[in-house]
């Protein structure tokens, strides 16, 4: 889009440097612009505390705004400045500001990155099309428009995230083919390429599985059912609000009764996972501490009280705001099925100096060139570390950054400080952090995987992402959850109002709120899960929104930034978004990074709101512009939000992309977990938090497989998996079997699993109610317990101290016989079938 244009349809904004290949073409959100700004505050997990809505509204200069619904106001056109002096410099260097950091040659090792082409002529054309290969003569043309065609699926598959020429991890843990490497595999990538491109090339209606046999030969077909299969359950295709895709029926769940999960957090992560895993045959509720969807995803309605300014209102985004870069990304897809219009964010962005001075353009050049030679200098020490000590040691990115400036005298002058203290900022507010937090070793362990585009805005807000993707979807808000209990039996959730029980849970709540220990779980997280959490940073963004009665700042630029003379200040409204072209209003968003936002905290809000003012002041008031009083502010304060504790992760000093990975691993197949801080390569994103609740939903659905197939074994296979059962076992008594049972101690008998000795196995439970002894008369209950809790159990004192340990850490509720659900019915039926043989 060019600079100046209002927002566009997503179908007008495609970039000319990427044109659709023509038998299938990249869909145009490939090229145009949507993707998830890091979080700002604003990511896509619902959290489980207590309710209050995060924003402070300055009273004392602005009119507050009583409600907290976060419905988009009503257009209206952005007044325009009764002065006619331009707030912005011309001559103003311009350049593209991005809100992330900047990739530099060898800070992230890429090799292994390739485009598929000619490797993929044998086994794909000749394979998929018969396209003959001739020994000796020039290509065909048609062989020429095939190899492109392949050229541009692989990039569409590279674009969604997966390997050019090789199965993804998930392929792989998914089983997609017998056995990895050759000519299926090869050909199995050329067909998952090719129906991902049909999906992109048309996101407004389902791709079937028979659609790519049209191109490709019918003895490949058991090729494309799997890539179809695999794409289709891990959301790749076939996802989002289309209404054709909405319409689809669900798929057959994988057992019967349908297994049912509950998610905690309707944040992006969470409404995603609900969503797909509904569309998926599965029984679904969300679990919601606020009163509304979204988290840290927020479209504050703002609206003038004054009686001058009747008419003037905004949506603001309180939370995650700016969407950077939709090459393969879902929500450009989801943008593109609702029509929403994407505004581009222009690139140029003008500095300006405490007296509001603009910064001297090659001064701003020559500073912006020392700060990425600073970040080389520090990328060639890692480096060396890596290479000489075996384990590594790591440091704090500003230390080593500020050591290098001072031994190459970068920045020596008080207005070069300045700047590079501005860039310093900047850095801090895409990591959320200090850079005296941030691991030099790995704080940019994500860069390689940074989704390409345009940076957007959506008018109306992001809201309206969440607002769409919450529609159907049960959601119980106001309930604070207090614990997470999960045992072979299933899961239980307890909010401060009512107990929930399901088969499964999903956790998507904040780091923040992990760290702080909100939520206890029962048994105890793993050890290793439990020091990721520690390791790994969460960081703190905040916002300064003002709402004026005209748009003085001009409405040719959409971020400006300010330098601050002291470099413990200099994250404090270091720059300002513009949000007149497409809140509705004429919005001005002060961002305030690094220490300031936690200093920004302790101030009251109508001082924080002065100071803004007092800053915009001294930007244009020496080019003759009255700054005039906000009909309305807001000041975030999402550190001490309890739903939230802070804004997203960032990698810390000792920790790694590893923790991110191991902070999304499940337990026990039962608890699962999503979020932007699970997410390694899109993590402090939006769509980082959307992609990791569609990877979980894939993920529960595999274990709820792998549960209905042990379910199911035993009908076919005897203990031993040797022989086919042929006999009924349903005639033996299990009162018989219980009268030897394998362990026994007070009312407490237990019957072990046969077919194994491991001791996190399942047994059977039975506890005498009513009578101290075994015997008739008693009335039994049953629950499903490890064998190495059993010992546990046996070991105790008293029935009383079992039955509480029972339920309190095991998580084993004693239920009736027929209560066991299909793990206790298949565990019957093996101890059954070892006792009659």
């Amino acid at each position: 889009m060019e600079e100046g244009n209002e927002a566009q349809p997503p179908a007008e904004s495609a970039e000319a440097s990427e044109p659709p290949p023509p038998p299938v073409p990249m869909d145009q959100d490939e090229g145009q612009a949507a993707a998830a700004e890091p979080m700002e505050g604003g990511e896509a997990e619902g959290a489980a505390a207590d309710a209050d809505p995060m924003e402070d509204e300055a009273a004392d200069e602005a009119g507050a705004a009583e409600t907290m619904e976060d419905d988009p106001p009503t257009s209206s056109p952005t007044p325009s400045a009764p002065s006619a002096t331009t707030a912005v410099d011309d001559s103003t260097i311009a350049r593209k500001r991005r809100r992330r950091k900047k990739q530099f040659p060898g800070m992230i090792p890429t090799a292994g990155v390739r485009v598929l082409r000619a490797a993929a002529s044998a086994p794909t054309s000749a394979h998929l099309n018969g396209v003959p290969r001739r020994r000796g003569r020039p290509p065909t043309s048609s062989s020429l428009r095939l190899a492109r065609e392949l050229d541009a699926e692989a990039l569409i598959a590279l674009a969604a995230g997966f390997p050019a020429d090789s199965l993804s991890e998930d392929e792989v843990a998914a089983a997609v083919l017998p056995r990895i490497g050759g000519a299926d595999q090869a050909n199995y990538l050329v067909v998952r390429n090719h129906v991902l491109a049909l999906w992109r090339s048309n996101p407004l209606s389902p791709v079937a599985s028979n659609a790519a046999l049209a191109s490709i030969r019918a003895e490949h077909a058991h090729l494309v059912a799997a890539a179809h299969s695999f794409l289709s359950d891990h959301a790749y295709i076939n996802f989002g609000l289309a209404p054709s895709v909405i319409s689809l029926p669900p798929c057959p769940p994988p057992s019967i009764p349908p297994p049912s999960v509950l998610i905690v957090g309707a944040g992006f992560a969470g409404l995603a996972a609900a969503r797909h895993l509904m569309s998926l045959g599965f029984k679904v509720a969300i679990v919601e501490g606020r009163l509304r969807p979204g988290g840290r995803v927020f479209t504050k309605s703002m609206r003038s009280t004054a009686a001058e300014h009747p008419d003037i209102a905004a949506a603001a985004d309180l939370g995650g705001s700016v969407l950077t870069g939709i090459n393969g990304n879902p929500l450009g897809v989801i943008a593109r099925q609702l029509g929403f219009p994407l505004h581009k964010v222009r690139d140029k962005c003008p500095l300006y100096l405490p007296d509001g001075r603009p910064v001297d353009p090659d001064m701003d050049a020559r500073v912006e060139a020392a700060f990425n030679q600073l970040l080389d200098k520090v990328c060639q020490l890692r480096q060396v570390i890596a290479d000489s000590i075996p384990h590594g040691v790591d440091v704090s990115l500003g230390m080593a950054l500020e050591a290098f400036r001072e031994a190459h005298g970068v920045a020596a002058e008080r207005e070069e400080r300045m700047l590079l203290d501005w860039h310093l900022a900047n850095l801090e507010y895409a990591n959320a952090a200090p850079l005296a937090d941030l691991s030099m070793a790995f704080w940019d362990q994500d860069d390689p995987y940074e989704m390409g585009g345009d940076h957007c805005f959506i008018p109306g807000g992001n809201s309206r992402f969440v607002r769409a993707l919450a529609d159907g979807i049960p959601i119980f808000y106001g309930q604070n959850v207090r614990r997470i209990q999960y045992g072979c039996d299933g899961v239980m959730v307890y909010t401060d109002k009512q107990t929930f029980r399901g088969d499964m849970v999903l956790c998507t709540v904040p780091l923040g709120v992990l760290k702080k220990g909100d939520i206890q779980f029962m048994p105890e997280l793993p050890p290793q899960k439990r020091e990721a959490i520690e390791r790994l940073g969460f960081g703190l963004l905040n916002k300064v929104v003002l709402l004026f009665p005209y748009d003085f700042w001009d409405g040719r630029v959409d971020t400006f930034g300010h330098l601050t003379e002291e470099s413990g200040q200099r994250g404090e409204f270091f720059l300002f978004y513009s949000y007149s072209s497409v809140s509705g209003g004429p919005l001005l968003i002060a961002l305030v990074a690094g220490e300031s936002a936690i200093e920004f905290e302790k101030t009251l809000p109508a001082e924080n709101v002065e100071k803004v003012l007092d800053t915009l002041r001294k930007i244009f008031s020496p080019k003759g512009i009255e700054v005039p009083k906000p009909l309305q502010a807001i000041c975030t304060r999402w550190g001490t939000d309890k739903f939230t504790y802070g804004s997203y992760s960032y990698v810390a000093i000792g920790s790694s992309g590893d923790d991110y990975d191991i902070l999304a691993e499940s337990v026990s197949d039962r608890v699962f977990f999503a979020g932007e801080a699970t997410n390694r390569r899109y993590p402090a994103t939006m769509h980082g938090a959307l992609l990791s609740g569609y990877r979980e939903a894939a993920n529960i659905v595999r274990a709820a497989r792998r549960r209905a197939k042990k379910v199911d074994s035993p009908k076919n296979m005897d203990v031993n998996d040797e022989v086919k059962y042929d006999v009924k076992v349903d005639n033996i008594d299990l009162d018989d079997l219980f009268r030897t049972p394998d362990a026994a101690f007070g009312g407490f008998s237990v019957l072990h699993d046969p077919s194994t000795c491991d001791p996190d196995s399942v047994s059977l439970l039975r506890v005498g109610i009513g009578a101290r002894k075994l015997g008739s008369g008693s009335l039994f209950l049953y629950g499903l317990i490890t064998r190495k809790n059993v010992a546990n159990l046996a070991a105790m004192d008293g029935d009383e101290q079992r039955l509480s340990t029972l339920y309190r850490d095991f998580g084993t509720k004693l239920v009736a016989l027929d209560g066991l659900g299909d793990s206790g019915s298949s565990l019957i039926l093996r101890i059954k079938a070892a006792a009659r043989k």
